[in-house]
């Protein structure tokens, strides 16, 4: 076999290890192991369980050492915004707080006391959100945690510093924080500065492809690795599903949607778009493999289904996707909900947030399951073309497809309400983007593959999109 790479894939419900190779330019995955991510309420706030998922990360490492795999190097991907502090012995400053705990509320504002949002979009090319890194920070600003780190790492970041004892801040996830010169690609330490963040946890930033480091040597003994190298992959989890997106250079503007738990709608450009205009219309300019832009729009995905099939599950009514899907197609119902809007953030119930806007907003309360799914896709199909609409507004050419990625994309009934609201084909796959474009910048990195181009041919030999042509119904 030739050389193989290990993606370690953290989503915010579970985690996974997945091996992959290249034979004859396509590219061959295995999973080598799946486990579970969740969010812990402790005292005030709620956590992700770290040395849990770093534990898990090991039992996957150590699950490929015993298949006898000759492993190259290993990549790490996960969600956006979140972080951990190191101090300055190099020890954890407590578990990451999760992006949807309450610490933040109000952030917004406060921020907005010091910074201009037009000249501070204009820096950073971030919509502001009280999820985002800056808002976490100044959440804990002037607290004891904070006086006592040293470091700043993201999610990927921090799962890579213990694998390697390096503390370096990726690109990609970087970008995500609103605290990243979108132009220069580096830190924007006029911002950091003027909200009086302290500047020494700000590390190095690395590009993708980059090594971070080997395996440290209780890690390589304990997996049974060797000297195996950890690349800094597009550690935004979009951000390596967006380079695994089966585009070709120079075939018209296309946009990809990255469909899971969020939604990430958007199209690629070689430089950030910081206009006035395009911070109205709500994009935001995330950074990309090869030096790449994500210009796009952070839209709540299929958290809300996620959160009604949880809520049902409780109730003892619990429904599979191919249950719902079928009932959905058959049902009839017109009530759209702004999926954006707070009131489907996290609510006690998804179900009565949704009976409650239809009926405040004197539209039709779906009444039964079939009907909160129709409902549900409607509504992010509406959005969709919204910011659709919105990028073709900023671009000298209309998009011409759309490319859906990620486990949403086998979602049929939704790509094809999606094709008919934008009026464009919509292609869906590959479903393992995000494994796909980390594992394809590893081989990059090895000399495997050439550039991003080359890349996403690999990926065009491997999988076969699946095509939703407009109905126009």
């Amino acid at each position: 076999m030739s050389k193989v790479y290990l993606a370690a894939d953290f989503g915010g419900g579970s985690g996974r290890v997945i091996a992959g190779w290249l034979e004859d330019g396509k590219l061959t995955m295995e999973e080598i192991h799946r486990f579970g991510n969740r969010q812990v309420r402790l005292g005030d706030h709620v956590y992700w369980d770290f040395p849990a998922l770093f534990e898990d990360m090991k039992a996957g490492l150590k699950k490929a050492a015993s298949k006898g795999y000759e492993v190259e190097s290993i990549g790490v991907d996960t969600w956006g915004v979140d972080f951990g502090l190191i101090d300055r012995d190099g020890q954890l400053l407590g578990n990451p707080v999760c992006y949807r705990d309450a610490r933040t509320a109000g952030m917004t504002e406060k921020l907005f006391e010091t910074l201009n949002p037009t000249e501070h979009y204009a820096t950073t090319g971030i919509q502001v959100m009280e999820i985002n890194t800056l808002a976490q920070l100044l959440s804990i600003k002037g607290t004891a945690q904070l006086e006592a780190a040293e470091h700043l790492l993201f999610m990927p970041d921090l799962f890579s510093y213990f694998l390697t004892g390096k503390a370096t801040n990726e690109y990609c996830i970087a970008s995500t924080s609103e605290l990243l010169d979108a132009k220069r690609r580096e830190w924007s330490w006029e911002t950091i500065e003027a909200l009086g963040l302290p500047k020494r946890i700000f590390g190095d930033i690395v590009m993708p492809g980059t090594v971070r480091g080997e395996l440290r040597k209780d890690i390589a003994e304990e997996t049974g690795l060797k000297d195996v190298k950890v690349i800094a992959v597009g550690s935004h989890d979009t951000a390596s599903a967006v380079a695994a997106v089966p585009a070709i250079e120079g075939d018209g503007p296309v946009a990809f949607l990255s469909s899971g738990t969020w939604s990430l709608l958007g199209i690629e450009l070689p430089e950030p778009i910081l206009t006035e205009e395009a911070r109205q219309a709500e994009f935001t300019n995330e950074g990309g493999v090869g030096g790449r832009i994500r210009f796009l729009q952070n839209i709540t995905g299929l958290w809300i289904l996620q959160r009604l099939m949880a809520e049902w599950k409780e109730r003892g009514e619990e429904q599979t996707f191919g249950e719902l899907l079928p009932a959905a197609a058959q049902a009839s119902i017109s009530s759209i909900i702004p999926v954006a809007d707070a009131a489907f953030t996290n609510p006690p119930s998804m179900e009565k947030a949704i009976s409650d806007y239809c009926r405040q907003s004197n539209q039709p309360v779906p009444q039964t399951k079939g009907e909160f799914v129709r409902c549900l896709f409607q509504s992010l199909a509406k959005k969709y073309k919204d910011a659709i609409e919105g990028v073709n507004g900023l671009l000298p050419e209309s998009l011409k497809r759309l490319h859906i990625i990620g486990g949403g994309s086998q979602n049929g009934l939704l790509n094809q309400f999606t094709a008919d609201a934008l009026g464009i084909p919509v292609w869906a796959g590959p479903v393992e983007a995000t494994a796909m474009g980390n594992i394809l910048v590893q081989a990059m990195a090895a000399g495997e593959v050439a550039d991003l181009a080359e890349l996403r041919e690999v990926v065009r030999r491997s999988v076969t999109p699946k095509v939703f042509e407009p109905n126009n119904i």
